[in-house]
């Protein structure tokens, strides 16, 4: 029997599924899955076992598995069997709030993925590597927020280039 050594890598994977059990957003820290036919079938496998339950999480695969499902989305939070809920929980509550607020409590579907760059940024501020970074929705909103306002030239459209070109001609002109 091995002793398991306390690790801040408590976090294997977040999924997002949709009502049919398909993928909309899957982001795996470790190499339990390593190929995208592996993780498909463990993602078909995990809504077939949770899709009916009202219940909040599974063991599964030797897996700790969260969940939480609104209108016609599915969260889950993954970590290993001797992970503690409660950690993976908080991970999975911080997700779900921070993009209830990001979309102003719509969330479903659609406008998840009008939002996809939002959803990304968001779990780069809660995990990261598999490393629990943050578990206060205000925060990550704030910082999803000032990471979105500074969107780079090339990331920015064409009118918001030629808007701020159009600024900056108009108050060189009026110096």
């Amino acid at each position: 029997l091995q002793s398991l050594e306390p690790s801040l890598y408590t976090v294997k994977a977040v999924l997002i599924l949709d009502n049919d059990g398909d993928r909309l957003y899957a982001k795996y820290y470790d190499d339990t899955y390593p190929t995208v036919k592996e993780q498909k079938a463990f993602e078909k496998n995990i809504f077939t076992k949770t899709h009916r339950t009202d219940s909040e999480i599974a063991l599964l695969e030797g897996l700790t598995v969260v969940y939480k499902s609104n209108i016609d989305l599915f969260f889950y939070v993954i970590g290993s069997s001797h992970e503690n809920e409660l950690m993976l929980m908080a991970v999975l509550n911080c997700l779900f709030d921070s993009l209830s607020q990001m979309l102003r409590k719509n969330v479903e579907r659609r406008a998840l993925l009008e939002n996809m760059e939002g959803l990304f940024l968001a779990v780069d501020e809660i995990v990261d590597g598999g490393v629990i970074l943050e578990s206060d929705p205000q925060q990550v909103v704030h910082r999803v927020a000032l990471r979105g306002d500074d969107v780079p030239l090339t990331e920015q459209t064409v009118t918001q280039v030629l808007q701020s070109a159009k600024e900056q001609i108009k108050w060189s002109l009026l110096r």
